[in-house]
């Protein structure tokens, strides 16, 4: 009988975000993961470094309460410790307003409640944004009741996205989008007359829009330890971003970037509001000033957070040495420019809309400096890997209808 190990992880989820994660700790520590699902999606079908659960309505509290109190029973001979890695904002609000119950019997690397409150709530978060000096795009806040028809402060176009995303993710009606870039006073006015009139009342948060296409993105994801002390932080510049419709926003091709003045201004953000565990924060370059500006902060690592492993700083690692080894090491910072993608080579190279970019992903691909989350080569069985093919050659046709070249 095998005896019983220091860790084990659990993902909730089973997303690109869930697959990232569990490849992490298998490439460092050579362990498979539990997944805990409410059902199977291809990113962690036909993997032999996941441990598959399956609860039907996962996503409901209680019966999300009930379930990881029986994985408990089910796990705690296996491991000393069960490491709680959330792959949504979702999973990650749902272990963290669990705290009280699951915390005997878990790892849950995560901010407090009363933190999350304040960090998910747009509204509140620009407010924190404002007294720890980060930079944001100019914002108005629209209540439901208030004139669609309004002047606004700046100019179309202009950003229109939900200050509260988590009742918003539940909120049904037609032309649902993530967010809205808007043109034009008639297509605001309806956008919101959509949104108001859905299940969603709470406020909207009115953006003036940053101009710039994919490549002026950038993403930098941390891990803060159980002291309050960042651990790493790693920085990438977005290449793509995916354009099918219900995936806007998520992207599809990173490359790592070096960034010290980035790197102090956030570290010193996450530890003065006192973050726990893994965050993501989508910033923007505009042109305009010169600034970076923060458009959200996620309490959890990124769908493309990969991104972090393929330049050299194992997502994993930072968690384990955190919780399990109680190590006090240095921070990491990223240096690295290592390429990681989510569309095939041949289309990232032709839809990178910035030609200096363009020449840096061509020479990752000829040098070998790249990696795909999803295409683990000690995890690529025929049928794993028919299936990837099958799923990714469609963007072909995805790109082909819906990419659209921007400023």
């Amino acid at each position: 009988m095998m005896g019983k190990a220091a860790f084990l992880p659990v993902i909730l989820g089973s997303d690109d975000n869930a697959y990232g994660m569990a490849r992490a700790f298998h490439e460092q520590y050579g362990i498979t993961s539990i997944v805990v699902t409410k059902g199977h999606i291809l990113p962690t079908m036909h993997s032999k470094i996941v441990e598959k659960k399956i609860y039907d309505r996962l996503d409901e509290p209680e019966i999300f309460v009930q379930s990881m109190l029986d994985l408990h029973k089910e796990l705690k001979n296996r491991a000393d410790k069960l490491l709680v890695i959330a792959s949504n904002e979702n999973y990650a609000e749902l272990a963290i307003r669990s705290r009280a119950v699951l915390e005997p019997h878990y790892e849950l690397p995560f901010i407090s409640e009363s933190l999350m409150d304040e960090v998910v709530y747009k509204e509140r978060f620009y407010e924190m944004c404002e007294e720890h000096g980060l930079d944001y795009p100019d914002t108005v806040v629209f209540k439901k009741g208030m004139d669609a028809t309004m002047d606004l402060p700046f100019d179309f176009p202009v950003v229109v996205k939900p200050s509260d995303s988590m009742t918003y993710f539940n909120a049904q009606f037609e032309g649902k989008k993530k967010a809205y870039v808007l043109h034009d006073k008639a297509s605001f006015t309806e956008a919101i007359t959509n949104i108001y009139s859905s299940s969603y009342t709470d406020s909207l948060i009115i953006q003036d829009y940053i101009p710039g296409n994919d490549t002026v993105m950038r993403v930098l994801n941390a891990y803060v330890d159980q002291h309050g002390k960042v651990r790493m932080m790693c920085l990438g510049r977005v290449v793509l971003e995916d354009y099918t419709p219900i995936l806007i926003g998520n992207y599809v091709g990173i490359i790592g970037e070096e960034n010290q003045e980035i790197y102090a201004k956030y570290k010193h953000f996450l530890e003065a509001i006192g973050f726990r565990g893994y965050a993501n924060i989508d910033l923007k370059y505009d042109r305009r000033d010169g600034k970076y500006k923060i458009f959200e902060l996620n309490i959890r690592q990124g769908r493309s957070s990969y991104f972090v492993t393929t330049n050299g700083y194992n997502m994993a690692k930072y968690l384990v040495e955190d919780y399990v080894n109680n190590s006090d090491l240095p921070i990491e910072y990223g240096t690295n420019s290592r390429l990681w993608h989510g569309v095939p080579k041949d289309l990232l190279i032709k839809y990178t809309m910035d030609e200096e970019l363009k020449a840096q992903v061509i020479d990752r691909f000829e040098k070998g400096e790249t990696a795909q989350t999803l295409y683990y080569p000690a995890d690529l069985g025929f049928i794993r890997k028919f299936k990837l093919n099958s799923f990714y050659k469609d963007y072909y046709a995805r790109f082909e209808k819906y990419f659209k070249l921007k400023d």
